[in-house]
């Protein structure tokens, strides 16, 4: 007799944890994607037969409805919104019953994940939103230009120095150290110089944060959903005591040497301070020139004087300053794998961008500005189809912090009501490939970004750094980065297909973010003056 009750409840166990928590969205009157068995739709993902931007497409294709449809990311039901009005009304209009972003770590597990601006909610976020925007404007930028110049003249002057025609580069592990130093020196006011010195401890300490290859870190994200108090229990947290330490010393130290010698540089860790003494002010009125189409509206609600008053601890920088480090280590390095990848497959998109950056140079006589730079058309219109068809943030998340009703738009809908903690994601990939709105979305045309065509792109279709409140507060930090990397290697190569090069290219299944199956490798060709 004990067997049969044992078996029933295995199997009740079994329901319970797998069959029950894919039936929340035909409870609601939602129809989903797909049945729902286990991992929902990132049941690929997880097994590493799928890659994460490939699942968020597919999604995207096969949503049984034109607006919205039900999906599980894990045993975790989303509510997938497809429709760009919709998007425009949850992340803008209605931005008061979505303020957040979705947690997958305990609340205050890990004080340097759970204090960082991504990670905090309601008015906390709103506070630390407020006191750090003014930090990412145009006129802040420039104040760090000098710093990410320096770094790309040192990132061509190691590759100038190779007695080789063409140099073979693996671009990601390049791309990743020169993000690393670009980092480094704005955000933690310390000079790297990771093509030379390979194995210096900040780069190997970056390495750690941004590592999420292989199943045992999956299974330990998914450990983590499925059990989070026992995450909290065991005091288990995101990043190792490593690491923790290493930038906790660092950014104490590098703040109590400022504080004591009056030292002054033009990076992050001095804005914060000065974030923290005074408050910082936004500019009155942003300069006409920009950081270039991509760059994303700080919404008012982040730019209220009412809200720039809040405490900043030197664990709050820290944690800033890692989050910062985080999004641009592996973020904007894999932003420029793109781009370069894309440069040696279209040559004549490479030929015109090379014709655009001499005459830049010459109008500059030489030595690059933050003025000529942005005033570079196309190189921007390079820059935004790369961001359009490989977005970093391949989807992005709200959840629902008050209670909110989807009316009912075609007569086949019912209401949709969403209660509090309730998910939505928007497949951010999905869109940009979608051909109603980008015709031969798998073709790479930067004139879709020119003048005459960029004002034709509808609202809500182009979300490279997300949208609303919300956004990427660092777009125009990684867009100036990039650019500027660009720009000098530009100058003295011509980025070039080699044996290695996979083209077409496809996306790794390994990594949870997006990486080329066998990685980026290309030639850099001196170019003959």
């Amino acid at each position: 007799m004990w067997w049969i009750l044992a078996a029933a409840a295995a199997v009740a166990l079994w329901y319970w944890l797998f069959i029950y928590p894919h039936k929340y969205w035909l409870k609601r009157g939602v129809k989903p994607r797909t049945s729902g068995f286990l991992l929902g739709d990132t049941l690929g993902t997880f097994l590493q037969k799928q890659a994460f931007a490939d699942m968020v497409k597919e999604v995207y294709e096969t949503c049984p409805n034109p607006r919205y449809a039900g999906s599980y990311q894990f045993f975790l039901p989303s509510l997938l919104i497809k429709d760009p009005e919709l998007i425009k009304q949850i992340t803008v209009k209605d931005f008061e019953h979505f303020v957040d972003h979705r947690s997958l770590f305990p609340e205050g597990s890990d004080p340097l994940w759970s204090r960082n601006l991504f990670s905090l909610t309601g008015k906390r976020w709103r506070d630390m939103r407020s006191t750090l925007s003014p930090a990412f404007t145009s006129s802040k930028m420039k104040y760090m230009f000098t710093l990410i110049s320096q770094s790309g003249e040192q990132f061509v002057q190691y590759f100038l120095k190779k007695n080789e025609d063409v140099v073979t580069v693996e671009m990601k592990d390049t791309f990743t150290r020169f993000t690393n130093d670009v980092i480094a020196n704005t955000a933690f006011g310390v000079e790297c110089d990771s093509l030379t010195d390979r194995d210096n401890e900040f780069y190997l300490m970056g390495k750690d944060v941004t590592n999420f290859n292989g199943v045992w870190k999956n299974l330990r994200f998914l450990l983590i959903i499925l059990m989070p108090r026992v995450f909290q229990f065991f005091k288990m947290t995101l990043f190792s005591k490593e690491v923790g330490n290493f930038f906790t010393n660092l950014v104490k130290s590098n703040i109590q040497s400022r504080e004591k010698h009056g030292i002054v540089r033009p990076d992050m860790i001095h804005l914060l301070l000065e974030a923290r003494k005074n408050g910082l002010k936004h500019d009155e009125t942003q300069p006409l020139q920009d950081t270039g189409f991509a760059t994303v509206t700080e919404s008012e609600i982040n730019t209220n004087p009412k809200n720039t008053k809040t405490e900043i601890t030197d664990q709050d920088i820290t944690a800033q300053a890692l989050v910062f480090f985080f999004a641009g280590f592996d973020s904007v390095s894999a932003l420029m794998c793109f781009m370069a990848h894309e440069l040696a497959a279209n040559p004549d998109v490479q030929d015109r961008l090379i014709k655009e950056v001499d005459e830049t140079l010459e109008l500059c006589q030489d030595k690059l500005t933050y003025e000529a730079l942005l005033s570079m058309k196309y190189m921007d219109m390079v820059v935004c189809e790369t961001l359009r068809k490989w977005p970093n943030a391949v989807a992005s998340d709200r959840v629902c912090t008050k209670p909110y009703t989807i009316e009912p738009k075609y007569p086949d809908e019912k209401p949709v009501h969403l209660k509090i903690k309730d998910a939505v994601w928007f497949p951010v990939f999905g869109i940009h490939r979608d051909p109603q709105y980008y015709p031969e979305p798998e073709r790479f045309d930067p004139e879709r970004f020119n003048d005459e065509n960029k004002v034709n792109i509808s609202p809500y279709t182009y979300m490279p750094f997300g949208v609303g409140p919300r956004n990427c507060i660092g777009s125009r930090f990684a867009l100036l980065e990039t650019k500027t990397l660009f720009f000098y290697i530009l100058s003295h190569f011509e980025i070039v297909p080699v044996e290695k090069t996979q083209i077409p290219l496809v996306l790794s299944k390994k990594q949870l973010n997006m990486a080329a199956e066998n990685g980026f490798w290309l030639g850099l060709k001196r170019r003959q003056k």
